[in-house]
């Protein structure tokens, strides 16, 4: 993250002693990345967060890839994936590559304690509330939230709406954070920005839960799909963190928030960009005033994603681009690679002298193919393809 934080109870210099009321030492944990060179958080503990008493094979659900061959546009339909079950084991993979997997929750119980091993995770509630916690502490998310989680932390979501808690899922291989081009060479948001600081929600005080005999599920490098998880049992609750500070924590941010950039005539999608990971982009289309040329043509041009495949979940308001082609809530689209894509016919026409898009949509663009996850298979609308031209396969 790029600002400070402080929570709780810690003392006034890095690593020196700190004692409980009773005399004891609290135990010191440095969680850091990049090898200690880049943003870390310094926890301290009531017990050791070392001191684990079991560790056994977790059999995480099963689930495969294949390629988008022969190549062809896709829309997936998440809402036909109605399956409850809690948010982490309850995801439903959609899209994967070396970078990154995409996948779908319909939430409405409490999930295990987790801990993504392998990277950051980018949470994003389509619908309902919950609670999110983990070691830094807890706060509450809603419709519209960003949960960013970095790797290795331990949390929890539980639902606390009577409506079922959805969510779109980004697991990163490796970090995901602001642009780098919207923060100054020491971290700040710059003034072209179109978020900042304020708008970022933290922990704001440490959980302190007890108990013994704690279960974490960890998932990390293994050898099925680059996965593998245990159950790690630990001698007492990872929430026993009295205090931490640093630069590295799990953060929310509401797509609301976000303020769109704007001008005479269409904006390519990078002025949509609201953050980044390992060879991808996550971006957001919010409601917005739309282009002021007296010629402009609002709707995007037709284009070919020459370096990305580009997924688009649909989650509020009217797609003005795509009215027509079956593209609704809690739809994705993927336009890959190899394949231009633009407007349904007759939306630059309609378009014309509007000026508002009441739109609201998550855009993913990885640098490297999506394979697809045999639930995008299950969910698919297979007539998609061929909206552009009204026809059906020869």
């Amino acid at each position: 993250m790029p600002y400070y934080r402080r929570v709780g109870e810690i003392p006034p210099k890095r690593h020196t002693q700190f004692r409980k009321p009773g005399g004891e030492l609290y135990a010191e944990e440095l969680m850091g990345v990049e090898g200690f060179s880049s943003d870390s958080a310094l926890l301290y503990h009531e017990h050791l967060p070392t001191a684990i008493v079991d560790s056994r094979i977790h059999d995480a659900p099963a689930w495969s890839r294949s390629a988008n061959h022969p190549l062809k546009p896709r829309h997936l339909v998440t809402h036909k994936l109605d399956a409850t079950g809690d948010a982490v084991t309850g995801r439903q993979h959609l899209l994967a590559n070396a970078d990154c997997r995409i996948s779908y929750a319909v939430a409405d119980q409490p999930s295990p304690l987790y801990r993504n091993a392998i990277g950051d995770e980018c949470v994003y509630v389509e619908s309902g509330t919950a609670r999110f916690e983990s070691v830094f502490g807890a706060f509450d998310i809603d419709r519209g939230d960003y949960v960013v989680i970095p790797t290795s932390t331990t949390y929890r979501i539980i639902p606390l709406s009577a409506e079922p808690l959805r969510t779109l899922v980004v697991e990163a291989t490796g970090h995901i954070g602001p642009p780098r081009r919207y923060l100054t060479a020491k971290g700040q948001f710059t003034e072209a920005s179109p978020y900042c600081e304020r708008d970022l929600r933290g922990p704001t005080e440490p959980m302190l839960e007890t108990g013994s005999d704690v279960d974490v599920l960890v998932q990390h490098r293994g050898p099925v799909n680059g996965t593998a998880w245990t159950r790690l049992t630990y001698a007492e609750h990872p929430f026993d963190v009295v205090g931490w500070d640093g630069c590295l924590y799990p953060y929310a941010f509401n797509i609301a928030d976000f303020e769109p950039i704007t001008g005479r005539l269409h904006q390519p999608p990078p002025v949509h960009q609201t953050f980044e990971g390992p060879n991808f982009v996550i971006c957001s289309f919010v409601p917005r005033k739309v282009d002021y040329h007296p010629l402009s043509i609002p709707v995007p041009y037709n284009h070919a994603n020459v370096d990305s495949d580009e997924v688009l979940f649909y989650c509020g308001g009217n797609y003005e681009a795509r009215r027509g082609s079956g593209i609704g809530q809690g739809s994705i689209s993927l336009h890959p690679s190899g394949f231009t894509h633009g407007p349904q016919p007759g939306a630059p026409e309609r378009a014309i002298g509007v000026d508002f898009f009441d739109e609201l949509a998550v855009m993913v663009d990885t640098f490297r193919p999506l394979d697809l996850c045999e639930p995008a298979l299950a969910c698919e609308d297979t007539g998609y393809a061929w909206t552009w031209s009204g026809r059906a396969p020869h």
